[in-house]
């Protein structure tokens, strides 16, 4: 099994995913790491192929942001760059993205926890709350 995690710096979970520019990619074997790896997001809002393009939302406010053709098509992206992963753990994204990464087979937890490892071992523990409700935006 795949986790992505997002992150600014390899070691705590990004608080906003769409402005945290790595993943924390780890491999789990038998309920435990591995293989650990940070690479750089292609997509989002500071990854390096978006930062000369206009920063649209297509906001459907029947829905709240992050919904629309626009973003759905982003948010694809974005789920296609982790493919291979079952789970992303981030601190916090908007319901359409959540919702686009469950729709590309990808459960997402949002949570408070900062570092990656403790986050990561508690997934495996089975101890990880998903705070989705809490942390949505």
């Amino acid at each position: 099994m795949k986790v992505a995690i997002v992150t600014v710096d390899g070691k705590t979970i990004g608080q906003h995913f769409g402005r945290s520019p790595y993943y924390t990619i780890c491999t789990i074997e038998n309920q435990e790491v591995v293989k650990k790896e940070v690479i750089e997001r292609g997509t989002g809002h500071f990854a390096k192929n978006q930062q000369n393009q206009n920063h649209n939302h297509d906001h459907d406010n029947t829905k709240g942001h992050g919904f629309g053709a626009d973003n759905d098509q982003k948010h694809d992206e974005m789920a296609q760059e982790i493919g291979d992963c079952q789970i992303l753990i981030a601190g916090g994204m908007g319901r359409g993205a959540y919702q686009r990464f469950f729709m590309n087979g990808i459960n997402v937890i949002m949570t408070d926890e900062r570092d990656i490892d403790t986050a990561v071992q508690r997934y495996i523990d089975g101890n990880l709350p998903n705070l989705f409700n809490e942390l949505t935006h």
